[in-house]
């Protein structure tokens, strides 16, 4: 599988905003698990709605990645999060994925 983060309008990635805030070894945790996603193991995801899933970690503070499937062999990291954040993490997931794919109609 292919792994891609979203860009907003602005050429910025949500995920990556998150993932460079977090600390060494939450960092290393979550490397790890998009490896996992990259190789095809997506048994730790499930759906949240409208298109998104969550993949989540089971460490600290339970650290969940939202993506969007793009057919079968690509993956859109939407943004990332943790267990207390998540509903709020999940709303702006599924405004992201919804963003995405308006533009993809867009442009072809």
């Amino acid at each position: 599988m292919e792994i891609q983060e979203f860009l907003d309008g602005s050429g910025r990635s949500p995920f990556a905003s998150w993932f460079d805030d977090l600390d060494p070894q939450a960092a290393a945790k979550v490397t790890v698990a998009l490896a996992r996603m990259e190789a095809g193991n997506l048994s730790n995801v499930k759906s949240v709605g409208d298109g998104v899933q969550e993949y989540r970690i089971a460490w600290g503070p339970g650290y969940r990645l939202y993506f969007g499937r793009d057919g079968d062999l690509l993956i859109i990291l939407l943004c990332g999060g943790t267990k207390r954040r998540q509903q709020d993490d999940i709303a702006e997931a599924r405004a992201h994925w919804a963003d995405y794919r308006r533009r993809k109609k867009e442009t072809g």
